[in-house]
């Protein structure tokens, strides 16, 4: 980390704005490692004098003090810990978070705005910063997919917990009879590959296709074909950006995701149990999920991977996930080492 800082103070750093922007994006990552750590030291420390003073005064309300402000620490230190677990080599990084409306129509489109509406949240609880890339809307209501880059500390690490299925059991709003319904969609997330180079023949192997970008109503965002979807012609891949006026940065945007979706594409070619995940994903629909949302006949939310459960739905689709992301992360390390 001292290296990084005496590289940005060095003349002419900005001369080069990408490499430096580089420099400070690793610089930040770094500090996200270090920062908590020297903090939670230091918090100790304060704790160990706080309670000396409670000792020689023998007051409740020091004693009190000292109590929670442990209690306060040890939760930090659990959060710690569980980072320990991320380390894998996009773990630290931004990413790109997907979610994909499934069998169903209106009632599916409709779901997927309301995971994207509960992960907004979460968002802006983690204080994630979240820049849309791409958005189709429903027919009717909700919307077919959405794609957003999701910048913050261990955003990858984290987020890679949500992938897959989700499901919903409701009293339909668009059942005239009032019938209960059962809708899914998925979640897919991919790592912002800032150092890692794939081989990609942009000319021979990508097609490029420019259209007009549309917002909800099919109102056009601009008069012209400045959004960007690109097919890689040896494996089908096709990603799509819109959220720029600018087609050269919705060209840029659309490179960065293609080059993530074919690092994981060659990854799950290498791990079976990855190829279920990434690869085909299963079909939408029963089965496949790893989460279960249920607000009628009763109120349950419940975790199909580590039975983690909650009545709560209500704060859970306001974004209170945390719970169920850090219970995965425990369950997904015991299985690796099993």
């Amino acid at each position: 980390m001292a290296d990084l800082e005496r590289r940005m103070s060095v003349a002419g750093f900005w001369d080069h704005p990408e490499a430096a922007q580089e420099v400070v994006g690793r610089l930040k990552r770094a500090k996200a490692v270090v920062a908590p750590v020297t903090d939670l030291t230091s918090r100790v420390a304060d704790i160990e004098t706080l309670y000396e003073l409670a000792v020689e005064d023998g007051g409740d309300e020091t004693y009190r003090e000292v109590s929670d402000e442990a209690e306060a620490a040890l939760a930090d230190l659990d959060r710690l810990e569980l980072r320990t677990l991320l380390a894998g080599p996009h773990d630290g990084g931004e990413c790109y978070f997907s979610i994909h409306a499934g069998a169903g129509g209106t009632e599916s489109c409709d779901w997927a705005e309301m995971l994207l509406r509960m992960y907004l949240r979460y968002f802006e609880r983690v204080r994630y910063a979240v820049d849309p890339v791409d958005r189709v809307d429903g027919e009717e209501a909700g919307l077919r997919s959405v794609t957003l880059r999701i910048s913050g500390s261990y955003a990858y690490g984290y987020l890679s917990c949500e992938r897959g299925v989700h499901r919903l059991v409701r009293i339909s709003p668009f059942d005239a009879q009032n019938r209960r319904h059962t809708s899914f969609a998925s979640v897919d997330v991919l790592p912002h590959l800032d150092d890692v180079e794939i081989d990609i023949d942009w000319d021979k192997d990508v097609r490029e296709d420019t259209f007009r970008a549309s917002g909800a109503g099919g109102q056009h965002v601009n008069k012209t074909s400045s959004a960007i979807r690109l097919t890689h012609l040896p494996t089908g891949i096709v990603v799509q950006c819109q959220n720029e006026r600018s087609q050269h940065k919705n060209r840029a945007e659309a490179r960065s995701m293609l080059a993530a979706k074919l690092y994981q594409h060659e990854q799950a070619k290498r791990d079976k149990e990855l190829a279920k995940l990434y690869g085909d994903k299963g079909e939408i629909a029963f089965g496949n999920q790893i989460r279960s949302y249920v607000l009628y006949p009763y109120q349950l939310v419940r975790d199909e991977r580590t039975d983690l459960k909650s009545p709560h739905t209500d704060k859970v689709l306001d974004g209170d996930l945390q719970e169920f992301i850090d219970t995965y992360l425990r369950h997904r390390a015991g299985r690796k080492d099993a």
